[in-house]
């Protein structure tokens, strides 16, 4: 699992974190019973301190993505999936409505942006796919 932190977002990096493992829940990419990165790990490869790791995972603890398992490691739960596909939605609305409102204030039409939208979707679709 990577995960990319801009420091440029508004939102917190230990919230960035905690979106992208809902995120690769929801998407498959992490499965219940699955082991997520250690605290130290995940800090190294994201360039963060482990604190904000340690807080991210706590987060997604207390919602029931993940669970602790004392001297094992954390796991995605059994529930999981579910409750981030919902979670999911959530995020990636904000965060188009994020890039739209950037969009119209750098003055593109509603038609521009549905044509860079349709754009960017066949594109990472064919990424994906």
């Amino acid at each position: 699992m990577r995960i990319e932190i801009d420091p440029r977002a508004p939102t917190p990096p230990s919230e960035q974190i905690a979106d992208q493992v809902r995120l690769a829940v929801a998407g498959g990419r992490l499965t219940p019973g699955e082991r997520l990165p250690s605290v130290r790990g995940l800090a190294t490869q994201a360039l963060v301190n482990p604190n904000t790791v340690a807080r991210a995972y706590r987060e997604l603890e207390r919602e029931g993505t993940v669970q602790t398992r004392p001297g094992s490691g954390v796991y995605v739960a059994r529930g999981a999936p579910g409750r981030c596909r919902k979670a999911a939605r959530g995020v990636l609305a904000e965060r188009l409505g994020r890039a739209a409102l950037d969009a119209l204030a750098a003055g593109l039409s509603p038609q521009e942006i549905e044509q860079l939208v349709a754009r960017s979707l066949r594109s990472a679709a064919e990424e994906v796919l």
